[in-house]
């Protein structure tokens, strides 16, 4: 369907003539179960995003992050991700509750590959393993549980295309202070010198104990 310019793709049958099939060692590397080395990975791994969507088709992608290995593994077929104090507004968990299916990717910098893995999640306010993911004191107020359906390694192409973890190509300043990010696009009471303060030195203080 061409419209104002636009080529849309309507159906898989356009998009595998376009793509063309899957490589077999790609289509065959699906699991249903952790591998000791998924295990390695999720023990290197100190980030993962989490991709959620609503009942009403709504999407949410959440940044997750903490010391490697703060991913809990419960056995071959159950994983749980601690929540620590955050902006609250809880868009991700909010998802879960209407639409249990989940996807997430595990990074461990400098390399390139991912570990992806989806299943069905569920929100647990308490458990015993809560202890085993204590970080500076801090107890977890809830965790995310997620029945493994589907995991495997993702190639990559990404990482070097983008040349992501290549310190060379990095360019921070490239962008303003998220303070005045915050300022331009966001109603706040507070002044820009307030908003530096605030995502200054004194930011990471609250990284465990709510505010």
């Amino acid at each position: 369907m061409a419209d104002g310019g636009f080529t849309e793709i309507t159906s898989e049958a356009e998009l595998r003539a376009l793509l063309g099939p899957p490589v077999p060692r790609a289509a065959a590397k699906e699991r249903a179960r952790l591998h000791e080395m998924d295990r390695r990975w999720l023990a290197a791994s100190p980030f993962c995003l989490v991709a959620t969507s609503g009942a009403d088709g709504t999407c949410d992608v959440s940044p997750k992050g903490d010391p490697p290995g703060f991913v809990h593994v419960i056995d071959d077929t159950t994983i749980a991700i601690p929540e620590r104090p955050g902006n609250r507004r809880a868009d991700g968990f909010r998802n879960v509750l209407t639409n249990p299916h989940v996807g997430l990717i595990f990074l461990v910098p400098g390399r390139g590959e991912t570990l992806r893995i989806n299943g069905r999640a569920r929100l647990l306010r308490d458990a015993p393993f809560f202890d085993d993911m204590i970080v500076k004191g801090h107890r977890p107020a809830l965790a995310l549980l997620v029945e493994i359906e589907q995991i495997f390694f993702h190639c990559a192409k990404a990482f070097l295309r983008s040349s992501l973890w290549e310190p060379a190509t990095w360019n921070p300043t490239a962008l303003p202070s998220t303070a005045q990010i915050v300022k331009s696009v966001q109603r706040v009471e507070e002044t820009l010198e307030e908003l530096e303060r605030h995502y200054g030195e004194q930011y990471s203080e609250g990284l465990y104990a709510q505010r």
